[in-house]
């Protein structure tokens, strides 16, 4: 090969590995990360990137690349997925469930964090000693308080085989907001005349065995509070308790699709539509000015027909059903 041929060739390959350095420079990456599959948390991911496409960030016209991972409920796997989002240098990382935002919090301390799906940067334990959050952490939070009015809804709903109504729970003791919730609940109880009784679950592997211990005390209704244990094996739950015809009430609206009667709770592909909302003002700006976590604004009072009849649960107005 002459050495003219040989410039020439090489300049081709300069000039394509150019295209193809400004073309990464021009588009934002975003990496995404689920803390594990699930049909009702999927839907945050779903309205997080129609956020970003109503706002010009969109896959299919290839104004944003978006590197989804998903740790399949697997720690490790889950800091791997983080620590290469940020070898990579994304532009952001999004987050969906506790876990994962936790995660991305200890293993980055530069690129801007939009979670959703997650509790209070205080529930989380994530604030320094003066109370702040992480100077890189924003998107969509949610608060306890909520879980007030859908635990309310059991004893008005049902009608107790004694002069207590006894409510069914489970909770993974190694989740901050899980066990948060628990506690507010049996304050709450006492004041609604219920008792709760309450067993740890390590795993979704274990969620069979402690939930028919459960059903073996003659609750009258399982709660099931936000938890990912109880999100990742819903329908194993689901399935004992209309075994032993006992229903489920939720705080969280994607479960009622699921199975359970009533709930009022987030909206999931809302919360992660407002949080796509949000990462796309960063991204059309690169700056992160004016912007903080925000609390969940969608909130729904939804129950599921076909529960409700199986169990002869009148639902009061004001509720949607669901489909």
């Amino acid at each position: 090969m002459s050495f003219r041929r040989s410039l020439l060739l090489f300049m081709v390959i300069a000039a394509f590995a150019g295209c193809r350095q400004k073309a990464k420079t021009d588009v934002p990456v975003v990496g995404f990360v689920d803390a594990f599959e699930d049909a009702t948390i999927s839907q945050a991911r779903t309205g997080f990137t129609d956020a970003l496409k109503k706002n010009g960030f969109s896959k299919e016209q290839k104004t944003v690349q978006i590197i989804y991972r998903n740790a399949q409920g697997d720690i490790p796997t889950l800091t791997q997925i983080v620590n290469y989002f940020v070898s990579e240098k994304v532009d952001l990382i999004a987050t969906s469930t506790t876990l994962a935002t936790v995660t991305a919090i200890q293993r980055n301390k530069n690129i801007p964090i939009f979670m959703m799906v997650s509790p209070t940067p205080q529930q989380m334990k994530v604030v320094d000693a003066s109370g702040k959050a992480p100077a890189n952490l924003f998107g969509v939070e949610e608060e306890l308080a909520y879980i007030d009015t859908s635990f309310s809804l059991i004893p008005k709903l049902i009608k107790p085989k004694g002069a207590k109504v006894v409510v069914g729970m489970i909770y993974n003791q190694s989740e901050p907001q899980s066990v948060d919730a628990l506690n507010r609940i049996k304050a709450l109880a006492d004041q609604l005349n219920v008792d709760v009784e309450a067993l740890p679950v390590n795993t979704s592997a274990d969620a069979q065995l402690i939930t028919q211990s459960l059903l073996s005390k003659n609750i009258d209704a399982f709660f099931a509070n936000p938890d990912n244990t109880i999100f990742s094996s819903f329908e194993t739950i689901l399935k004992n308790c209309n075994q032993k015809n006992v229903p489920i009430f939720t705080s969280e609206a994607g479960l009622v699709e699921r199975g359970a009667v009533a709930a009022f709770g987030a909206d999931i592909y809302q919360w992660g539509y407002q949080a796509g909302e949000q990462a796309a003002k960063f991204l059309k700006t690169g700056k992160t000015d004016g912007l903080k976590p925000e609390m969940v604004k969608v909130r729904k009072r939804v129950y599921n027909p076909e529960a409700a009849k199986k169990f002869n649960i009148i639902i009061p107005e004001g509720f949607e059903a669901v489909k």
